[in-house]
Order: structure tokens, then C-alpha cells, then sequence
């Protein structure tokens, strides 16, 4: 008979380590969270990684058999999401378009957006390349054109004689005048633009380039209506030789307008100067542009009636009415065109 001690066989049961327990087996396959429990708390990530390997295996996809019933009242039901026949309802998704549609495009990000950046023809290359292609054409035009400018200014000096031949403008010259006169529009177009940047607004509904050109095409609309009023009022009144000489002379005017304002527009845009500064300049050619005016109608219309009313009555007419209806057309494109309203 053998002497068997049952506290002893109890208690090398209980001193078997709980690890090398045999466990059930398992009916399902573990999740990853189960596996890396069964790790020590030291184990690296390769050792994680070589765990879920060896303990989870990838599962056939079983497509489901059952009709798609989610199609809209009056379609035919669902197709495969691989078939190009398909409604536009299940090609197109709710983000279809939309920033968020990709993790790649752009989408809103958190924080405060800052000032935006005032905009600066110095910092535009567009307009700067214009400029300076306006300062070598105006440069090249008035080389070429010397011994025109001199006779002008002759001719506007002294009083009209119609016994006196007159000489007809080649064709360069008178390019170069057409050219001068639109470079008269831009520039005050800019000096106009600098003066709703620094006092009205700095933002718009439109590109700034849309702006100025709209800017310089009202100032050209100007240009083009004061030269149409004078030659229609000239032909009735005074007649066809007085009414030729003041639009040369109109013409003068107009185009050395914008040699004047072309060192006013670039000290303001590279040279930092205030556009309070600019404005007055600007408007110092303007006013001396229009005396200039005055006296040369004077001296071709007027000469031998002295300073009448009607002289006047012509300048009232012809410049301050049609001026003061362009400031009323910029302010009122200006007031169509803030963003800010």
C-alpha cells in the first residue's frame, strides 16, 4: 500500500505557475488589443508588430448578397459602385466639391486670420513692368518728337495768325500725342486709386487691375467727351481754323498731363511718398492744366473782345461741368466697387 500524501498533491498543484496553464481554445480570432495584453510591458513595437502577425490572420471579404433598396422612388435599384451606368446620386457624394472631399486639398484650419496685406504697385510686377514701359516709350517720344514740343509751346505762347502757314503734324507725332494722352488717363487713374486706397477703402469686390482699368476708362470716356463738346462747339461759333487750333492745343495739354504726373505716381509708389502729398500734386497739374486752357481759349476765341462773360461762360461749360461729372462718375464706380459696403 502506498503512502500518498493528498495535502501534498494539492499543494504541488497550487504551486504550478499560472502561464503554463494549458488554455481553452479559442472559437474567434483575437483583437489586436488582446494579443499585446498577453505581452510584457516592455515589449518593442517589432515584437508587437510579430505578435498580432502570428495571432491574426486576414478574413475573406463576404460581399452581401441582399437587393440595395436605398435608391430614390422611380430609379431602378442599385448598381455596383464599379459600373459607369450608374445614377449621378451614387457617384457624387455630400462632399463632392467641397474642400474636405480630400485630405490633400485645402480645408479650414484653426486660428485667427490675420490683416491682409494692403495692395502696393511696388510689389506688383505687372504694374511696375507697365511703368516702366511707359517711362522708355514716353522717353523715346519725346526725343523723336524735340522739334514738335518747341513749336507747340511756340505756338500756345503766342497769339494765333492766320496769315501764317501752318504746319501739319507727321504721323509719328501725332502717335506719340495719342499715346501720351493715355498714359494721361492711367496716371490719374492711379492717382485716383491711391486716393481711395488711403481714404475710402483698400478692398474690393474686383480684381485691383479691373479697378484701375475702369478707373482709366472713365478718365478716357472724359478725355474722348471734353474733345467731342469742343470740336462741336468750335464748328457752330468760331469755324473751322480757330476750332483746328485749339484742339491742337487741347491735345498739347492733355498729353503733357501725364509727363507731369509720371514722376508724381512713381515717388508715391516706390518712394513711399503720402498719398495726402500725391493728390495735391496731382491736383496742382490739374488746376494749371486748366488755366492754361483758359488763356489759350482766350487767346484763340476771345482775343479781340477782351475777358468777356462769354469766355467765361465757354470755360464753365466746357471744363468745369465736365469735370466735376467725372469726380460724380469715380465716386460712384468707387462706392459700386468697396467690399466693405
Amino acid at each position: 500500500m502506498s503512502n500518498v500524501n493528498p495535502q501534498a498533491d494539492s499543494a504541488a498543484t497550487v504551486a504550478t505557475p499560472v502561464a503554463e496553464l494549458p488554455q481553452p481554445p479559442r472559437h474567434r480570432q483575437p483583437t489586436p488589443s488582446e494579443v499585446l495584453s498577453w505581452l510584457p510591458r516592455d515589449a518593442t513595437p517589432a515584437q508587437q508588430d510579430s505578435a498580432i502577425q502570428a495571432h491574426i490572420k486576414p478574413s475573406p471579404v463576404t460581399w452581401s448578397e441582399r437587393p440595395d433598396t436605398l435608391h430614390l422612388p422611380g430609379y431602378d435599384k442599385g448598381h455596383g459602385w464599379r459600373d459607369a451606368s450608374v445614377p449621378l446620386y451614387y457617384r457624387e457624394s455630400f462632399f463632392t466639391g467641397k474642400p474636405c472631399f480630400h485630405d490633400s486639398l485645402f480645408g479650414s484650419l484653426p486660428g485667427v486670420a490675420g490683416d491682409p496685406v494692403p495692395y502696393g504697385i511696388a510689389r506688383d510686377n505687372t504694374m511696375t513692368l507697365m511703368l516702366l514701359l511707359c517711362f522708355v516709350v514716353t522717353l523715346t517720344a519725346m526725343a523723336r518728337s524735340g522739334r514738335f514740343v518747341v513749336r507747340q509751346l511756340k505756338d500756345f505762347v503766342q497769339p494765333p495768325d492766320r496769315h501764317r502757314v501752318a504746319v501739319t503734324e507727321t504721323a509719328d507725332e501725332i502717335r506719340s500725342q495719342l499715346f501720351l494722352v493715355m498714359q494721361s488717363s492711367l496716371l490719374s487713374a492711379l492717382v485716383y486709386f491711391f486716393y481711395v486706397q488711403a481714404t475710402v477703402t483698400d478692398t474690393f469686390v474686383i480684381d485691383q487691375y479691373l479697378v484701375i482699368a475702369l478707373f482709366a476708362g472713365i478718365v478716357t470716356a472724359y478725355t474722348v467727351v471734353r474733345a467731342l463738346l469742343y470740336w462741336v462747339t468750335g464748328l457752330v461759333f468760331f469755324g473751322s481754323g480757330p476750332t483746328d487750333a485749339w484742339l491742337k492745343s487741347f491735345l498739347f495739354l492733355a498729353a503733357h498731363e501725364g509727363v507731369l504726373l509720371f514722376p508724381i505716381v512713381m515717388l508715391h509708389a516706390y518712394f513711399d511718398l503720402s498719398a495726402e502729398t500725391t493728390v495735391v500734386c496731382a491736383l496742382y497739374v490739374l488746376a494749371m492744366s486748366r488755366l492754361l486752357s483758359l488763356y489759350r481759349t482766350h487767346t484763340i476765341f476771345f482775343s479781340k473782345r477782351g475777358f468777356s462773360l462769354q469766355n467765361f461762360l465757354y470755360f464753365c461749360m466746357l471744363e468745369i461741368v465736365p469735370l466735376v461729372t467725372l469726380a460724380e462718375s469715380l465716386s460712384l464706380a468707387c462706392g459700386c466697387l468697396r467690399a466693405d459696403t
